[in-house]
């Protein structure tokens, strides 16, 4: 019996370079989660440091913030997503959501299997 054929499709918006994609949607969701961008990294293995870099890149790229952070004090710091921000992530998943729903129609159709991504 031949093996069941699966497919993988990976989406990420460019610009003049990578913008987004599934790692930093995953970072904004994780700092939505837990109200801090260090403690996101650190939930996902991630070095601070390539965190921060990778969400200014974005910022630049898309002229506006994603996050907006607060620094330490007698409440503690802390990051939010971006009225903006909330916003690209839920249509990045939409978008995300809606290609994946067509691609696993088109590829039933072209190997008459179903997907299980």
């Amino acid at each position: 019996m031949a093996e069941k054929l699966r497919y993988s499709i990976t989406l990420r918006i460019y610009g003049e370079e990578k913008i987004f994609g599934p790692g930093i949607a995953e970072l904004l969701e994780r700092v939505d989660e837990l109200h801090s961008l260090r403690k996101a990294t650190m939930a996902m293995g991630m070095a601070y440091s390539k965190a921060w870099s990778i969400i200014k890149t974005a910022e630049q790229s898309l002229s506006f913030p994603l996050l907006i952070s607060t620094t330490g004090g007698r409440g503690g710091g802390g990051a939010e997503l971006s009225p903006q921000g909330r916003r690209f992530l839920q249509a990045y998943r939409a978008f995300e959501q809606t290609v994946h729903d067509y691609a696993d129609e088109v590829f039933e159709d072209m190997f008459g299997q179903d997907d299980d991504r």
